[in-house]
C-alpha cells in the first residue's frame, strides 16, 4: 500500500523528492502506511507554503523554514514540533543523498513542551465498557465484546487490533503474537475473559463471511477482502462510551491503551515488562505511565489520608 500525497502546489522537485523520501522509509525503515502518510503530509504543507513564497521546499534556506513554523502561530507549540521533525528527517535524507550539500533546519531549536501525561480511564470506566458490549447481541456485538476485551488486555494499537491475522491469537498458551512497527513482533499474554469473548466471536466470524469466503483477518470486514476500518472501530467505541455514560471525547483506541499500561503499573508490573508488553523501543517512554499512577496515589492522599485533609484545611485558613 503507497502513501499518496496531495500534488497540487508543491512543485516539481519538491514532489519527486518527497515521493523519494517516503521511498526510503519504506525501504530502509519498513515505515508503516500511515507514518508515511504523516510524514507526506507535513511535508507537502510545507512545500505549498514555500511555493506561495516562490521557493522550492528542497532549496528551503533557515529563514524559509523559521517562517513556516511562525505561519502556525505561538499557540502551535506540538503542531511546530511535529513539523520540524518531519523536515528535519527530510533535509537529512536530502544530505545523506547529496541532493544539497547543508540542512537548513539544524540550526532551528524545537519549541519547548509542557509535560503532558496520556489521558487514560479508570478501572470503573473500562467497566461500564465491558459491561454495555457484555449486554450486545449478534455478531457485530461479539465482535464488539472481543475487540475491547482484547485491546484493554493487551494494550495494542488501533492499527495492530483491526489488522490482527487470525492466526495471531493462541487460544490454548493464552497469548497474542503482534506485528507491530518497523515489522518488530511480541508476544502479549492475554487473560480469561479476552479468550472467552474472542472464542465467542469465532462462530460469528464464520456465518458472517459465509463458506466460501476466506480471509486472513481476526476482523474482517463483511466481504472478507480487507480488515474492519480504524476509523469504524473508532465510531463503536464513541457508541458504545454514550451507552455506557461516559463522555465520547475522552474515548479513543489509545486511550484504552493507556489504561492498560496504567493499570498494569498501579498493581505493580514492573518497567519492563510492561515495555515489552507495549512495544516501545525505548524505556523512556514507558516510563510516563509511572507520572500517570503516581499523580493518581498522590489525589488520593491529598483527598482520603488525614494528613492530606488537614492541609487542605490550613490552606483555606
Amino acid at each position: 500500500m503507497s502513501a499518496k500525497l496531495p500534488k497540487e502546489g508543491l512543485g516539481w522537485r519538491a514532489s519527486t523528492l518527497i515521493d523519494a523520501f517516503l521511498d526510503m522509509l519504506l525501504a530502509e525503515r519498513n515505515a508503516a502506511v500511515n507514518t508515511r502518510l504523516a510524514y507526506g503530509r507535513d511535508l507537502a504543507d510545507a512545500a505549498q507554503f514555500l511555493a506561495k513564497r516562490k521557493t522550492d521546499l528542497a532549496e528551503a534556506s533557515e529563514d524559509d523554514i523559521r517562517a513556516y513554523l511562525q505561519s502556525m502561530g505561538p499557540a502551535a507549540a506540538r503542531t511546530q514540533a511535529r513539523h520540524l521533525s518531519s523536515l528535519r528527517q527530510f533535509f537529512r535524507f536530502l544530505c545523506s543523498e547529496h541532493y544539497r550539500k547543508d540542512d537548513p533546519s539544524r540550526a532551528i531549536d524545537a519549541p519547548k513542551l509542557g509535560k503532558s501525561l496520556p489521558k487514560y480511564l479508570s478501572e470503573a470506566d473500562v467497566g461500564k465498557l465491558l459491561a454495555v458490549v457484555g449486554r450486545l447481541r449478534g455478531a457485530e456485538g461479539a465482535r464488539l465484546k472481543a475487540m475491547l476485551e482484547l485491546l484493554y488486555a493487551s494494550g495494542l494499537r488501533v492499527t495492530e487490533l483491526v489488522s490482527l491475522p487470525l492466526a495471531g491469537v493462541q487460544y490454548d498458551r493464552g497469548f497474542v503474537q503482534v506485528k507491530g512497527k518497523g515489522g518488530k513482533e511480541r508476544v502479549v499474554p492475554l487473560g480469561e475473559p479476552a479468550i472467552r469473548a474472542l472464542k465467542a466471536w469465532l462462530p460469528h466470524r464464520k456465518d458472517m463471511l459465509g463458506e466460501k469466503t476466506k480471509s486472513l483477518y481476526l476482523f474482517p470486514s463483511y466481504n472478507g477482502t480487507a480488515h474492519l476500518s480504524r476509523q469504524r472501530f473508532f465510531q463503536l467505541l464513541k457508541e458504545t462510551g454514550l451507552k455506557a455514560g461516559l463522555d465520547p471525547a475522552r474515548l479513543s483506541p489509545h486511550v484504552l491503551r493507556h489504561a492498560f499500561a496504567t493499570h498494569l503499573i498501579e498493581h505493580g508490573a514492573d518497567l519492563r515488562s510492561v515495555q515489552t508488553m507495549l512495544g516501545h523501543a525505548d524505556i523512556a517512554t514507558t516510563q510516563i505511565y509511572t507520572h500517570v499512577a503516581s499523580d493518581r496515589l498522590n489525589k488520593t492522599v491529598t483527598e482520603h489520608h488525614p494528613l492530606g485533609k488537614k492541609s487542605r484545611v490550613q490552606k483555606k485558613l
